[in-house]
């Protein structure tokens, strides 16, 4: 089921928000190639109070989570060196940090990423972290569900404001790999 856009009060073309937008995600979003056209991403007016999809679920009603998807920073550890990713599941799953994550990476631990870190090395708040506009190094790990989904609400960089965007085109961000099971219940 697509995310109804009509349950929102200001829903708009994400590349004509790009003044609402924290400084990475408005550049990748300007910047936007890939063969989902960047007018299928949308952006979405909420008050920063209630960022949190908890308190969004209860603003909005119930459906709102099961077209979510959060965007947690993962870091993960072998010898000295630290990789930082983003995983994005669905609202109603967590990421398997320690089995999906670790593997994937190569770690040998894998652990959330300090808020600092991953604040400031995206270069977004938190509580708004997502996947679009991240640095290039970091891999975007999308669970199938999210990649499945016609269109998920995600974070848009800043706890004021989200973003719709068909799961297709987070699947092809720069950097992004599609696995099962990254999310689990």
């Amino acid at each position: 089921m697509p995310v109804p856009m009509d349950a929102f009060d200001d829903v708009r073309p994400a590349a004509e928000c790009l003044d609402l937008l924290p400084g990475p995600v408005a550049a990748a979003i300007r910047d936007w190639r890939g063969p989902v056209p960047v007018r299928e991403l949308r952006y979405v007016d909420t008050d920063p109070a209630i960022a949190d999809t908890e308190l969004l679920v209860e603003h909005y009603g119930r459906w709102l989570l099961e077209q979510s998807a959060n965007c947690v920073v993962v870091a993960g550890k072998r010898g000295g060196e630290v990789t930082l990713a983003a995983c994005l599941v669905l609202s109603t799953t967590r990421v398997d940090v320690n089995g999906v994550v670790r593997r994937h990476l190569g770690a040998r631990k894998a652990s959330f990423a300090p808020m600092d870190t991953a604040v400031g090395d995206s270069g977004m708040e938190y509580g708004g972290i997502t996947p679009i506009g991240l640095p290039a190094s970091w891999p975007v790990l999308v669970d199938a569900a999210v990649a499945d989904a016609p269109y998920a609400l995600i974070g848009s960089g800043s706890r004021r404001g989200k973003l719709i965007v068909p799961g297709k085109a987070l699947a092809e961000l720069p950097g992004a790999t599609v696995l099962e099971g990254l999310g689990v219940a």
